[in-house]
C-alpha cells in the first residue's frame, strides 16, 4: 500500500513538472522565432532585401558581419528547437560551434564598428560618439554569453542567459524598424526593454517567480542602453574611440 502511494506521488510530480517543461520549450523556441524575425525586418531594407529597396552596396566586411550574425540568430533558433524536440545530445555538440561563432560575433562585429567609424559612417550622431553604441552592444552580449557558457551545465540559467544575450544584439535591428515609430535610440531602447520584460513575465506567470539569470542579467542589459548613449559624449570616450580608430 505504502509503495502504490509513494508510485502515486511520483506520477503526481511528473505530471506537474512536463507541462512546465514543455511550455518552457514553447517560450524559448518562440522568442528565438521572434528574434530572427525582428532581425530579418530590421535589416530587409539595408541588406537581405537590399537590391528590391535600391540600398546602397554594403563592403564585404559588412557582408561577413552579416553572415556571422545572422548565422548566429539562426543556431540560436537550432538550438532551442533541438531542446524542444528533446535532442538535448545535439544541442550540446552544436554548442561547440554556438562558441566559436560567439567569438566571431565580437571579433568581426568589433572590427566591423572600428570600421565604420574610422570612415565616418553614422547613423546620425557623430561616428566617435556612435561607435560607443555598437561597442556597448558587443560588451553586453560578451559578457551574458560568456556567463551563459560557463553555467552550460545548469540549463535553466544557460538558456536565459543565451536567450538575453541574443536579444542584446537585437538593438541594431529595433533601431531601423521605422514603421514602428521613429527609429533610432528611442525604438532600440524601448525594443530591446520590451523582449528582456516579456522574459521576466513570462517566468513570474509560468513559475510564480523571476528567475536570477533573467531578473540579474534582465537588469545589466536593461541599463547599460542608456548607458552606451550616453558614455559616447564624454571626453573619455571620444579619447579612447580616438585611439581605435586611428
Amino acid at each position: 500500500m505504502s509503495a502504490d502511494l509513494g508510485l502515486t506521488g511520483d506520477r503526481a510530480r511528473v505530471s506537474t513538472i512536463l507541462p512546465g517543461r514543455n511550455r518552457d520549450r514553447r517560450f524559448f523556441t518562440g522568442m528565438a522565432i521572434a528574434a530572427a524575425l525582428t532581425v530579418f525586418i530590421g535589416f530587409a531594407p539595408t541588406y537581405y532585401l537590399g537590391n528590391f529597396f535600391d540600398a546602397r552596396p554594403v563592403s564585404t566586411l559588412v557582408h561577413i558581419h552579416g553572415v556571422v550574425s545572422t548565422s548566429w540568430i539562426l543556431l540560436f533558433v537550432a538550438q532551442t528547437s533541438l531542446v524542444a524536440a528533446g535532442r538535448t545530445d545535439l544541442h550540446r555538440r552544436l554548442g561547440v560551434a554556438g562558441a566559436v561563432l560567439a567569438v566571431g560575433v565580437l571579433v568581426v562585429g568589433f572590427i566591423t564598428a572600428v570600421t565604420a567609424a574610422r570612415l565616418g559612417r553614422s547613423p546620425g550622431p557623430p561616428p566617435l560618439v556612435f561607435l560607443s553604441v555598437p561597442i556597448g552592444t558587443l560588451v553586453a552580449f560578451g559578457v551574458l554569453v560568456g556567463i551563459g557558457l560557463y553555467n552550460r551545465r545548469r540549463s535553466e540559467t544557460h538558456r536565459r542567459l543565451m536567450l538575453l544575450a541574443t536579444i542584446a544584439i537585437l538593438t541594431p535591428a529595433l533601431a531601423r524598424l521605422r514603421f514602428i515609430g521613429s527609429g533610432g535610440p528611442p525604438l532600440a531602447i524601448g525594443g530591446t526593454c520590451a523582449f528582456v520584460l516579456v522574459c521576466l513575465l513570462y517566468d513570474r506567470i509560468a513559475h510564480g517567480r523571476i528567475h536570477p539569470a533573467f531578473l540579474w542579467g534582465g537588469l545589466l542589459l536593461m541599463l547599460s542602453l542608456p548607458v552606451r548613449f550616453a558614455v559616447g559624449r564624454t571626453d573619455a570616450w571620444l579619447a579612447v574611440a580616438g585611439w581605435l580608430t586611428r
